[in-house]
């Protein structure tokens, strides 16, 4: 197999070429290094490619047998490799313990061959620190691939892997994918265990997935990581079938509500709004209900949950734990600034946070409960330069800038972190400049199966594998 070829499978084509005995998983490794010496010097994706990448362990069976993997620099671990976290006080940290998460890789024959760039503790929506750089877009190496995740869906993106692992605390996963023209689900809270170590993360608000290319990967990742594991601290509905059986499965009619509004203080980019006004006029033509929702929440409760007294907390008890101060020669300064005011928080404030979050649950819950699905962009604006307010290596951002500014641009994400419900990101439509905009799908809670349904019936209708980044393996 030639690299050009390499780059237009997704992972469950490849694994399908490896149970035929076409191409065996240590040519996969192979042609993903090749991917990865081409094209990680333009787009500063990939961190870490192991010295060992060829001979990892991986299940010689399984939905994505011998298929190449990342792993985000954040998030679920793997014992006794490197996870710093993007950060210069986690530099050289390596953890003890294999998650989950990375144990279910390995059974469904994932290969996990490297680690992916991640902004500092994965907080920002773009992907640049002090300890790695920038990591550009491959549709346009001057602006953001988006954050936290944004290492890998660059990856992804530009072919080095067909899907990879991603974390998602108010759009990490999505926004990426948004920004990169890719497939990314964040799953139900509880769907995914974060266990050993990390089960039910940042008050349930994190959880982590993939970020792919096409929805049938998309549905068998769900099938690979999905699961509870003793010590979870509940456990969620269960599908009633495979969610790759899902994909042969009838929409049936569905009530839909869509955002044509601002949900923040961030206005919606008229390219974008188009694109969700298209992409609703389509659901109606598959034979939905489609009406418009006003926002279901008040911007200003959500900003407040993002400075909490618990972030000077657990950065104090990491830099104990690493044996290093809490300065700027550790800390971006976006983060040592967000880590000084928080500081000096009460703990009334942090249980304050604990009642806002509940009533957001609530208040949100009621608003959207007469619809099946919503439809809403999944960020405002197509991707931004490099830098900026939106950047934590920006010295000039206050904390209190940072939270407003992350809060209007995650406007239509984080909401549905705190929620739990499932949504997933599209690639439905292109900026005038060629850049990829996503278009969002929110389930109800625990109902991943309606989302992979809706998901497979936009790919059919409005396919986008045709459409390539600038910057991509195999193209020389």
């Amino acid at each position: 197999m030639r690299l050009s070829e390499y780059v237009e499978y997704d992972g469950t084509a490849l694994a399908s070429l490896v149970r035929a005995g076409e191409v065996t998983p240590l040519e996969l490794t192979r042609l993903a290094r090749e991917a990865h010496d081409e094209i990680n010097p333009h787009i500063n994706a990939v961190i870490e490619l192991y010295d060992d990448a060829e001979t990892v362990a991986g299940s010689d069976a399984g939905l994505f047998n011998g298929v190449p993997f990342l792993r985000k620099d954040i998030g679920a671990t793997e014992a006794g490799r490197l996870q710093e976290k993007g950060s210069r006080l986690f530099k050289g940290h390596l953890p003890n313990t294999d998650s989950y998460f990375f144990c279910r890789a390995q059974a469904a024959g994932l290969r996990t061959i490297g680690r992916t760039t991640t902004p500092e503790f994965g907080s920002t929506v773009m992907t640049e620190s002090i300890l790695n750089g920038i990591t550009g877009n491959p549709w346009n190496l001057e602006v953001s691939a988006g954050g936290s995740s944004g290492g890998t869906a660059a990856a992804v993106a530009a072919g080095i892997t067909p899907i990879a692992h991603g974390s998602d605390g108010g759009g990490s996963i999505r926004i990426p994918a948004a920004w990169c023209g890719l497939v990314g689900l964040n799953p139900s809270r509880g769907r995914v265990s974060g266990g050993p170590n990390n089960q039910d993360a940042s008050n349930g608000s994190s959880r982590e997935f993939v970020l792919c290319r096409t929805v049938r990967d998309m549905a068998a990742a769900l099938d690979v990581f999905s699961g509870p594991h003793p010590g979870d601290p509940f456990i969620i509905v269960q599908p009633n079938r495979p969610y790759v059986e899902e994909l042969s499965q009838a929409t049936g009619r569905l009530r839909i509500g869509v955002a044509r509004t601002s949900w923040g203080a961030l206005n919606l980019d008229p390219e974008v709004l188009r694109a969700v006004e298209a992409t609703a006029t389509l659901l109606q033509e598959m034979g939905h209900t489609v009406t418009d929702m006003e926002p279901p929440y008040e911007p200003v409760e959500y900003s407040r949950l993002y400075l909490a007294p618990t972030t000077a907390r657990l950065l104090e008890a990491a830099a104990r734990a690493m044996g290093r101060t809490i300065s700027a020669d550790t800390l971006e300064p976006v983060t040592l600034k967000r880590y000084e005011f928080s500081r000096d928080l009460s703990l009334f404030r942090a249980v304050n946070i604990e009642e806002a979050l509940r009533k957001m649950r609530f208040c949100v819950g009621e608003a959207i409960h007469a619809f099946d699905i919503l439809l809403t962009p999944t960020i405002p604006i197509v991707a931004v330069p490099h830098g900026g307010i939106y950047s934590a290596t920006n010295p000039t951002v206050s904390a209190e800038q940072y939270a407003e500014a992350d809060t209007a641009i995650c406007q239509y994400t984080g909401v549905f972190n705190v929620t739990g419900q499932p949504s997933v990101s599209l690639p439905l439509a292109q900026s005038a400049s060629g850049l990829p905009i996503g278009i969002q799908i929110v389930g109800r809670f625990g109902d991943e199966a309606t989302l992979v349904r809706v998901a497979r019936d936009l790919e059919e209708a409005r396919p986008w594998r045709h459409w390539r980044p600038k910057v991509r393996a195999g193209n020389s």
